[in-house]
């Protein structure tokens, strides 16, 4: 194979190296300057982007749970889950201090289970970040509409044109993703500061203002065999944790950043903690003050429970105005996510994985083709859903969700498995919980997968999953697994992060 042209996303053949039933391409150096990043971040550009990715978790999304196992088993899921969480995130922060690359959890499970295990896990949080995108922009296409709505009595969605809120949204954040990095982590810091003040401000008004009425709480009416305080029963509450997973989700994306941070083996840990802190706060607020104004009861069925909130503490214009805050939420959202799938997609293109041109990011350092073919995978998929019948925000969120336990309970196996492999290796970073503690994740990762599993809502989107890996394993196998490229993730797998080079046995 001759040397890369300008044009050609193809690595230059420098030599093959076949291993574990693989073959690699060994790149020359114009293939990886096609494909760089830029250091702009440091630990609070990280804690932005980390909180960014969430924080619309806290304005639509989580109020589910409470029509499925009312406050009491809401509760319940949200503090199972926060634990879950707080062990998973030190486990993959010790992980991204030891392989500080920009693939995170398929560079974490490529280097314990080998490039299928990669694959798999890289997959799976490719589903996660583009339909947890994907379900931010029905959201906020939701919130602007019923903004615009109550100022200018114009709404889109009553013209049956919800899409072009979408379209709207998708073209604005990728422009703003594919500006470049330094870009990037700046709009994600002011948002998420913006966020989480509108998050304490409607904890002020609804407190001062009297509104608050913890009896609300325990509104839903018992069925057969429920209390007042868990109406729906104690099984509900497995079914409420994907819900609860909502409060937190995407926080893990902060390891996709490794190649743009300026210290990423100090700051991803610092970040991770600080971003976890900020969300337990945040989601206290919500969970506890949202459903005490509105009522448990009618909350769940809200598409946007703090716009909600606001309607019912203060007069019609003042609400809108102040929603219109709340809508930086979700977007904020959007901004993150999106540069989460666009690193996921990145990383994985630049190994082989993907199509490679997917990894080709052009004079400002950004992956601007994967963010774009994200964002049309993403818009297919809502409209897909939307006009064929079902509800596009609860079917594409438990995809989002279902993609993002099983990228859990990869990295905790993973954990595992390179602790014990590998004790001698080099990490900056380690856990204080250890492997009991990415076991408990993995467990409580485990746990709501099977819970997924056995709810019939959650159909639609387990068949989708499905169905996706069956046509992804299938071109890998055929094709993908022939035509791999010793980026740094697979560098590293090779080495086991002890030595120079490549294993070649």
């Amino acid at each position: 194979m001759s040397t890369i042209t300008k044009d050609d996303p193809e690595p230059a053949d420098t030599g093959n190296l076949a291993v574990g039933g693989v073959t690699y391409q060994r790149a020359d150096a114009d293939y990886f300057d096609k494909r760089k990043l830029k250091r702009t971040a440091g630990v609070w550009g990280l804690w932005g982007i980390g909180v960014a990715a969430v924080i619309s978790g806290n304005f639509s999304g989580w109020n589910g749970g409470i029509a499925t196992a009312g406050w009491g088993g809401f509760l319940i899921a949200a503090l199972v889950v926060v634990l879950m969480y707080v062990a998973m995130i030190e486990s993959i922060s010790e992980m991204a201090s030891a392989m500080p690359h920009t693939g995170g959890a398929y560079s974490f499970a490529r280097a314990a289970m080998g490039p299928w295990g990669g694959f798999v896990t890289g997959l799976a949080e490719t589903i996660e970040y583009v339909m947890t995108t994907a379900v931010v922009i029905y959201f906020s296409g939701q919130y602007a509409d019923a903004i615009v709505d109550q100022l200018f009595g114009v709404s889109l969605d009553a013209a049956g044109l919800s899409w072009l809120w979408w379209v709207i949204l998708y073209a604005v954040f990728v422009v703003l993703n594919a500006s470049g990095a330094e870009t990037s982590f700046r709009f994600a810091l002011v948002v998420s500061v913006i966020s989480v003040a509108i998050l304490v401000a409607f904890a002020i008004i609804a407190l001062a203002s009297g509104s608050v009425d913890l009896g609300r709480l325990f509104d839903i009416a018992p069925a057969d065999g429920g209390s007042t305080f868990l109406p729906l029963g104690v099984g509900a509450i497995l079914f409420a944790m994907p819900f609860a997973m909502w409060l937190f989700l995407g926080i893990e994306e902060l390891p996709l950043a490794a190649e743009e941070a300026h210290d990423p083996e100090r700051d991803i840990p610092r970040a991770g903690r600080a971003g976890m802190a900020t969300l337990i706060v945040t989601g206290a607020i919500v969970v506890l003050l949202n459903p005490a104004v509105l009522g448990s009861a009618a909350i769940g069925d809200s598409g946007e429970p703090l716009l909600d909130g606001f309607r019912a503490i203060l007069p019609g214009n003042l609400a809108a105005v102040l929603s219109a805050f709340a809508l930086i939420g979700l977007l904020a959202s959007v901004q993150g996510i999106m540069f989460a799938y666009g690193r996921n997609m990145y990383s994985l293109s630049r190994a082989g994985y993907y199509p490679k041109v997917l990894s080709l990011t052009g004079a400002r350092q950004t992956p601007w083709i994967a963010l774009l073919v994200g964002a049309v995978i993403g818009f297919v998929s809502l409209f897909i859903v939307q006009y064929g019948g079902e509800a596009a925000g609860s079917v594409v969120l438990n995809i989002a969700v279902w993609g993002a336990v099983l990228s859990y309970l990869s990295q905790m196996v993973s954990y595992v498995l390179l602790r014990r492999r590998h004790p001698e290796a080099d990490r900056p970073h380690v856990s204080p919980f250890g492997v009991p503690g990415a076991v408990f994740a993995g467990v409580m990762a485990l746990a709501i997968f099977i819970g997924v599993l056995a709810n019939p809502a959650y159909r639609p989107a387990i068949v989708t999953v499905v169905v996706l890996y069956a046509i992804g394993l299938g071109i890998f196998a055929l094709f993908g697994r022939k035509r791999l490229v010793l980026s740094p993730e697979e560098e590293y797998a090779l080495s086991g992060g002890l030595k120079d080079g490549p294993a070649t046995d």
